[in-house]
């Protein structure tokens, strides 16, 4: 039996400027989107064609309290093949969180507080 890893939720506040975020730091765009037929949630699939794999980004429209991500210990994380550039552009941001010079890796921040490891190309 095999498995194939498809996606990764976030629950977002503001999916707009999360789909901003997304798009400046980390050149995913949207891939395909569902919406409740009420209006209750839209699911954003983003993604990038450097893999298949893809963040759900989840809004709920009777949400309206930032999320409890509880002690941030989970992240997901993007490999990058210029990541002096990508450093200068995550600065500029002001979205660097977290750097860790001896392991060479830093992270950022989304809209909504999610961490997200970026790492050098191996």
């Amino acid at each position: 039996m095999r498995f194939t890893m498809e996606h990764e939720n976030y629950n977002v506040l503001d999916l707009e400027s999360s789909l901003a975020f997304y798009e400046k730091a980390l050149g995913l765009t949207e891939r395909s989107r569902k919406t409740a037929p009420d209006g209750s949630f839209t699911i954003v699939y983003i993604g990038n064609d450097s893999s298949d794999f893809l963040l759900e980004l989840t809004w709920l429209r009777d949400h309206t309290e930032p999320y409890d991500l509880g002690e941030e210990e989970f992240h997901l994380a993007f490999r990058t093949d210029d990541y002096e550039a990508a450093h200068r552009l995550h600065e500029e941001m002001g979205c660097i969180c977290y750097e860790n010079p001896d392991m060479g890796i830093y992270f950022i921040n989304d809209p909504d507080g999610y961490w997200l490891e970026i790492l050098p190309s191996e």
